[in-house]
């Protein structure tokens, strides 16, 4: 029997921010991503190791059992469609919100479409936009951005934008606004479903203790 887990992390706020239940668990990665170029890193514990990856594989390396467990961002999981993935817990960190925005001085009901209109959104959330506005009835054209999507609406690129919102400050410096909500995000803790049950004692022991962690955190 395989005794060891491997756990999927992403650089970033989510690795900040899920280092600090790791080690309420007594689990410390004994390289610093951030400096080293390694990109399996060792614990303390010899049968725990973490992957580095980019937060958009996270799902995929857990689906396919490259990881046994991993921590992604709701709004990846949603994207990604958590097919043969446990979502067990939420881990209530690197908290925001997925929303539609727009220029502050849109069209009013820009969202209460004529007929023939087609509304152009620029995001990265590609199938989250298209399954938000399908269930609403609004056509849509997505043009898919990787990054700085605030600028698409300031140059006609787009009509309106998808994209995470903490603050709403880079939003607002943009002279863009929220305009409806689409989901609350968070990070979540996901599970393969094969070593859920191939490893079910293990797992089983890092989720109890993970799940107290999250509890324990102020």
């Amino acid at each position: 029997m395989n005794s060891k887990l491997t756990i999927a992390l992403s650089k970033g706020r989510i690795y900040k921010d899920t280092v600090p239940l790791l080690s309420a668990m007594g689990i410390q990665c004994l390289d610093d991503p951030e400096t080293s170029r390694k990109l399996i890193l060792d614990t303390n514990h010899a049968h725990i190791k973490i992957v580095i990856i980019r937060a958009a594989d996270v799902p995929t390396y857990v689906q396919y059992g490259a990881a046994d467990l991993g921590v992604a961002g709701k709004d990846v999981l949603l994207e990604h469609g958590g097919q043969d993935l446990y979502e067990p817990l939420d881990l209530r960190i690197a908290r925001c919100r997925l929303m539609v925005a727009g220029p502050k001085d849109r069209p009013a009901g820009i969202l209460d479409q004529a007929p023939g209109k087609r509304l152009r959104i620029a995001t990265k959330y590609v199938n989250c936009t298209r399954d938000y506005f399908a269930r609403r009835g609004i056509q849509v054209e997505i043009i898919k951005l990787y990054g700085s999507m605030e600028l698409a609406p300031l140059v006609q690129l787009s009509d309106l934008i998808v994209d995470l919102v903490d603050t709403g400050n880079t939003l607002k410096a943009n002279g863009l606004e929220p305009i409806a909500h689409m989901a609350d995000i968070s990070s979540r803790l996901v599970v393969n479903k094969a070593a859920m049950k191939m490893k079910h004692g293990l797992v089983q022991d890092f989720l109890q203790r993970m799940e107290q962690a999250v509890g324990d955190k102020p």
